[in-house]
């Protein structure tokens, strides 16, 4: 009955007169050395919303409007467009930088505008008691830690074993830090962390140590030209790739195509499936690429990256209808649109009926939980057919050890900042 009196509304909304854009900005770095993630980030992103007005007229009636800024994965960028565009009506950020995001809370709790760092961030923002506005399902950080660990059992004994992190020495590089060393003394493996400093390019005297030191396993937190220079120089001494795994911003075709038949074997976590092989590519195809409405050159569907901000915007519009259908208006504001965040229930059965079935887990939200169940999945590089394919599903992480380590984080970061629980 629910679900028929949303359908109703919505198609009365839609029936209505026609009301101002829902404004989605988009943080976007096409420049700078980053630029190769970018780039295919922001184009998913963009023609998914394109999708959307060209084909169903927008969401609940109301045509969609990308606000693109330009960042250059720069924090001081970052914030001075979210300053720039947060007047516009927009009604969530995706910053898509860790940096910017510790910025940026702050400032988006005041101002009443949600966040989405989606696999990103801070970790303990996922305890929505604290962090009423930023949301980062499906999974985060901890969770890649931990299903990078789960991962590595499952293919054996890791205790006594030697795992090394090779990360980049930033915020978002040290992410995992916590978490990993939890799980050593949990496990029993001996865990060695390797900086490389911005933006990476140089990385020979930490792959000399690697080769000294032989871990068994190599684990990267990685970004841009960082990771195509470490599995370059993983192949150079001969490392086995398939003990080699990168966190989902280390596993885009961007990061192994360089390195050749160098790359084969190597495995990279991910919250979403990879390919073209889904009904809503056709879709872009026919009404944004075909059209001359693509925000590139249309020539990077399917590609890791590109699929993320497109799943990145799925969300979003999902999230933009439930808000609609939660207070009977098409015309949402940012304060609605969080609350469409804080009850998204993404289902099989909806994801297929959006053409992308089995493209990520079923998850929902709601006001203890912005962070979804972070379940973890594993990829892997095949160089002579140049496609990653899934090689295991999503799984379920640790959340004995995580759940205490987002509590404590976000319990001394309440404190600081002189923050209430907000649930009920």
């Amino acid at each position: 009955m629910k679900k028929l009196m949303t359908t109703a509304l919505l198609a009365t909304m839609a029936a209505g007169p026609a009301l101002a854009d829902l404004v989605f900005p988009s943080l976007s770095y096409r420049t700078g050395p980053y630029a190769a993630g970018g780039i295919p980030f922001a184009d998913g992103y963009a023609d998914y919303f394109t999708l959307l007005n060209e084909r169903d007229g927008g969401i609940g009636g109301v045509m969609t409007r990308v606000l693109e800024c330009e960042t250059g994965y720069n924090t001081e960028k970052g914030v001075e467009c979210y300053e720039s565009t947060k007047g516009e009506g927009s009604l969530v950020y995706q910053p898509l930088s860790t940096g910017i995001t510790y910025q940026l809370i702050p400032k988006t709790t005041a101002d009443g505008i949600p966040m989405h760092t989606m696999g990103y961030g801070r970790t303990s923002a996922a305890n929505g008691e604290v962090f009423s506005h930023t949301f980062n399902y499906p999974g985060n950080y901890w969770n890649g830690a931990s299903g990078a660990i789960n991962y590595l059992m499952s293919q054996g004994d890791i205790a006594g074993k030697k795992i090394a992190l090779v990360y980049h020495n930033s915020a978002y590089g040290k992410e995992p830090i916590r978490t990993l060393e939890e799980l050593a003394a949990k496990h029993g493996f001996e865990l060695s962390l390797i900086p490389v400093d911005h933006p990476g390019q140089e990385q020979k005297a930490q792959w000399l140590q690697i080769r000294r030191e032989r871990p068994d396993n190599v684990l990267m937190w990685g970004w841009g030209v960082m990771n195509q220079v470490a599995i370059q120089e993983a192949a150079n001494i001969r490392y086995p790739m398939e003990n080699f795994i990168g966190i989902w911003w280390s596993g885009s075709e961007n990061d192994v195509l360089p390195a050749g038949d160098g790359a084969n074997g190597y495995k990279a976590l991910t919250f979403h499936n990879v390919g073209s092989d889904f009904p809503v590519f056709d879709d872009i195809q026919k009404y944004v690429v075909d059209a001359g409405k693509a925000a590139g050159a249309g020539d990077q569907i399917g590609t890791v990256l590109y699929n993320r901000g497109l799943y990145a915007a799925m969300l979003a519009a999902e999230a933009a209808k439930t808000a609609q259908g939660i207070h009977g208006t098409a015309e949402i504001t940012p304060a609605m649109m969080r609350d469409g965040m804080e009850a998204l229930e993404i289902t099989e059965e909806k994801m297929e009926s959006l053409g992308l079935p089995n493209f990520g887990p079923a998850f929902s939200v709601s006001c203890q939980n912005h962070g979804g169940p972070g379940l973890v999945g594993v990829t892997q590089w095949d160089a002579s057919a140049k496609t990653w394919s899934l090689i295991q599903s999503y799984e379920a992480t640790d959340m004995d050890v995580i759940g205490p380590l987002i509590e404590a984080d976000s319990t001394a970061y309440a404190a600081e900042n002189n923050i209430a629980a907000s649930c009920s």
